[in-house]
């Protein structure tokens, strides 16, 4: 061993695939191949390595690279083997799906042309999704990533939820199922929790864990939101085990492999002939920096993205979307020309605001002078108020396109 590896004559394994530590106090520690030097096995185990030795029996458990799902998950707290955490009965399996399969072609889905109502106004009328979409949740630390993923989740218009809780604080993962999720979301998720002090590799297979079970209820028709909390802490791990297998580091220290992971896990959500994966992945910003390597990497892979505001979050403005600066590419899509239209004109007037900004806080704009400005300012108190939302508040889509439409009108 030397720090997270565990090196071994044998057994005869592929990378990826899962031994089984036998040490001399009886424990049965389990890990995964990452890599192979000269002639000999690296692994990193999932669970704590003390009572290995020399000598200790390394046993190749290829079986291991599937989890057993069935109705009876929805409810459910499952760690990162895909086991309950919960104190509830055991799991019935219905089948065993493979974690690590193949995303589907390009030429097994389906064209996105229905939306999906996520009860979340600001995106619903600006940022329209459609089933089977692929949407990033981009901001810092503490802007309300995950409460607005919770808020997705309990509200949307999804038959499931399948969430994936990847490298959060140990607290966070209660606060998230009873508060963000709360008892009606809970109802028909699927919560699937690595936690930061789980070994990297833990961390890695509980997303591929969330990806299994999002694919069997797919696979029941039924129209699923996969969300993940977080793609930064995931690529974290993959980096930290791409160091120790001996790979070079490139940008901010990531490595190759984690660049090439990303997209085997988005790639498995989309709309398909007998359901839909629509995926919601948060994204941490290191230093409010959006053009980071992680955040640029996933930007430029995902079908939109939705960024937060550190100065509207500390202002209290909830959601704090950065309505200018997020995108939806499906929106053109799933919603109705008039939509599209009263979306554009409230941008407009939100964009006409904010470049003469300093000029209206300093007092030096004068009233007057540019028509589509002063529209803007009147209509300004209303627009930030459409925009705003109660935590447990759920706008239905027909109110918010009604207030959107009446707002656009003051506009023209």
């Amino acid at each position: 061993m030397t720090g997270l590896l565990v090196e071994s004559a044998g057994p005869a394994v592929a990378v990826g695939d899962f031994c089984e530590i036998h040490s001399n106090d009886g424990r049965r520690i389990r890990a995964q191949v990452i890599g192979f030097r000269d002639g000999h096995v690296l692994s990193m185990p999932f669970e704590e390595t003390s009572g290995l030795e020399l000598g200790s029996l390394v046993v190749a458990r290829k079986e291991d690279a599937r989890v057993e799902v069935g109705p009876g998950l929805l409810g459910r707290v499952l760690d990162g083997f895909g086991k309950p955490m919960d104190s509830g009965p055991p799991l019935e399996a219905a089948a065993a799906y493979e974690l690590y399969k193949a995303p589907p072609g390009p030429l097994e889905r389906e064209p996105i042309d229905e939306r999906l109502v996520t009860g979340i106004r600001a995106i619903d009328s600006l940022l329209a999704c459609g089933k089977g979409q692929r949407i990033g949740i981009f901001g810092g630390s503490g802007v309300g990533k995950s409460m607005l993923l919770g808020s997705m989740c309990r509200h949307n218009f999804a038959d499931v939820s399948v969430v994936a809780l990847i490298g959060e604080r140990n607290r966070e993962v209660r606060a998230f199922i009873e508060q963000d999720l709360g008892p009606e979301g809970m109802q028909r998720s699927v919560v699937v929790a690595a936690t930061s002090d789980r070994p990297a590799p833990l961390r890695i297979r509980a997303c591929f864990v969330a990806l299994a079970i999002a694919e069997y209820f797919r696979d029941q028709g039924a129209d699923v939101l996969l969300a993940m909390d977080s793609v930064t802490r995931f690529a974290m791990a993959q980096r930290e085990i791409g160091l120790a297998a001996g790979e070079p580091p490139s940008q901010k220290g990531y490595t190759p492999s984690v660049f090439s992971l990303l997209p085997q896990v988005f790639e498995r959500a989309g709309k398909f002939r007998r359901g839909s994966i629509t995926g919601f992945f948060t994204v941490l910003v290191e230093g409010d920096d959006i053009n980071e390597p992680i955040s640029d990497a996933v930007r430029a892979l995902l079908d939109g993205h939705v960024l937060l505001s550190r100065q509207l979050a500390a202002s209290g403005h909830y959601p704090a979307i950065d309505i200018l600066n997020s995108v939806s590419r499906l929106s053109s899509r799933v919603a109705s020309p008039e939509q599209l239209d009263a979306g554009r004109r409230l941008r407009e007037a939100l964009s006409t605001y904010r470049q003469s900004e300093d000029l209206i806080q300093l007092g030096a704009y004068v009233s007057g002078s540019n028509p589509r400005l002063d529209s803007a300012i009147r209509a300004r108190p209303q627009v930030l108020e459409f925009l705003q939302q109660d935590i447990a508040g759920k706008s239905p889509l027909e109110e918010t396109v009604s207030r959107m439409q009446d707002l656009a009108r003051q506009l023209s």
